[in-house]
């Protein structure tokens, strides 16, 4: 590492004169001064106006009928009325001084304070549409110093220190001015590659013709082809040499070999997932103790919701090393078993006839395969039967169709008086036992 290239004594005490020249010559003097206590005074009465129209506006604008855009504009407006006020308040005053042909250095202050607080007011206003209150801020502040160094004519001269404080690393030049282009580069690419990979990712959700599990595919895949292409084109866009990196390249695979071994191989796991379509989002599945339908995939993880409204974030991996009940691989038609017991006093042909009936009229079991009921044993206490059923929505939970069938049973039970079962036992007593109500010494 070369800190040769770092700025000297002799460029610092350069820049000091041209700073303090310039000030000599912008700012100290009468008229100038004069405008500065003028704009001192003009600042707090714009804020003062500002606090009392603001009210006046928040109420015209909730209560008036524009279009959906000037409400928009008219919202991003009212955070900062008190500039907008002291902006008409300085053009006012600029169009005064040119009626009374006044010098430029008469107005060269007050001019140069308009044109920032114009740039103020309309970055505010374009940088508002952001969602990111605190990407909105950065965004305006970095926009804004850009634009006040440009009206201030020092926008040069902030380049050349920015390209003065620079490191040698492997014959790369790396210089303050270079980092800050890299990074707005690579933030405005990585913001256009990711806005537009999401239209993209809509365009592809919106062809009938592909699975759930080919759309998530190629939605991923444009995703990280984008940010590696807005990657590599901001890397470029600061002349930076991508051969530099191959050393750092080289170091990066060892560490991915070792320590992100597992998110390379939920990464990957993913991949196969959605290419040999076993797992797709929609599907009702099972995996360990958790049962549920598949929201999304994402890079590593999938997101599977339960009955019970909790969202479980399963690494793509256990997908792949695991046992996973798929309910809707094929099709989406389960097959669920209701047990039902009778009691030995009643006819068990009836009961049959009613739980069938009962399946019948229940909407969500299906007609074909038709329901089914069976004998399949006889219990201590009851004749035990088996009401066998087939729905094509398990999404929408097991449990509660168990419960309607059963409720059903017991109603059409109850109106044929068909028993239920309960537990009975019956006590034989062999032969009579002699009781003694008064032991005495001869019968203890």
């Amino acid at each position: 590492m070369d800190f040769n290239l770092l700025p000297g004594i002799q460029e610092f005490e350069h820049w000091a004169t041209q700073l303090i020249t310039w000030l000599s010559l912008n700012l100290l003097s009468w008229p100038v001064i004069l405008q500065l206590v003028f704009l001192l005074v003009l600042l707090p009465f714009s804020r003062f106006l500002g606090k009392k129209i603001h009210p006046l506006a928040t109420e015209w604008q909730r209560k008036s009928k524009t279009p959906h855009f000037l409400k928009l504009i008219l919202t991003n407006l009212l955070p900062i009325i008190p500039w907008v006020i002291f902006l008409l308040m300085l053009w006012i005053t600029l169009g005064g001084l040119f009626q009374l042909e006044a010098s430029g250095r008469s107005r060269f202050l007050i001019n140069t304070v308009a044109s920032l607080t114009l740039a103020w007011v309309v970055i505010n206003l374009t940088t508002s549409l952001i969602k990111s209150r605190v990407v909105a801020k950065l965004v305006t502040l970095f926009i804004w110093s850009i634009a006040a160094l440009n009206i201030l004519g020092l926008l040069t001269f902030a380049q050349e220190i920015l390209d003065a404080a620079a490191l040698d690393i492997g014959g790369l030049r790396i210089s303050l001015l270079m980092v800050i282009k890299g990074v707005i580069s690579l933030a405005v690419l990585l913001w256009a590659a990711l806005a537009f990979s999401s239209l993209l990712e809509r365009r592809v959700k919106a062809v009938p013709e592909l699975t759930p599990s080919v759309q998530v595919l190629l939605g991923k895949l444009l995703k990280v082809t984008l940010i590696g292409l807005a990657v590599i084109i901001g890397l470029k866009t600061v002349g930076i040499d991508l051969s530099a990196f191959a050393l750092f390249g080289g170091a990066l695979g060892v560490g991915i070999g070792f320590g992100l071994q597992k998110v390379i191989s939920n990464l990957v796991s993913g991949i196969i997932l959605l290419m040999d379509k076993s797992i797709k989002p929609g599907d009702v599945i099972a995996v360990n103790d958790t049962y549920g339908w598949v929201k999304s995939f994402g890079a590593r993880y999938a997101s599977v919701i339960t009955r019970d409204g909790i969202e479980h974030l399963i690494p793509n991996e256990e997908f792949i090393t695991q046992r996973v009940e798929n309910w809707s691989y094929t099709n989406s038609w389960v097959r669920i078993r209701v047990p039902i017991g009778v009691s030995y006093s009643s006819d068990p042909n009836e009961a049959i006839k009613l739980c069938i009936e009962a399946a019948i009229e229940n909407k969500r079991i299906m007609d074909e395969p038709e329901p089914n009921c069976l004998v399949t044993g006889f219990g201590d206490n009851s004749i035990n039967l088996e009401v066998r059923i087939w729905i094509a929505d398990p999404q929408n939970g097991i449990g509660n169709i168990k419960s309607a069938l059963m409720l059903a049973v017991w109603d059409k039970f109850n109106a044929a008086g068909v028993e239920f079962p309960f537990p009975q036992r019956d006590l034989h007593i062999k032969g009579p036992v002699e009781i003694y109500t008064n032991p005495t010494p001869d019968n203890v």
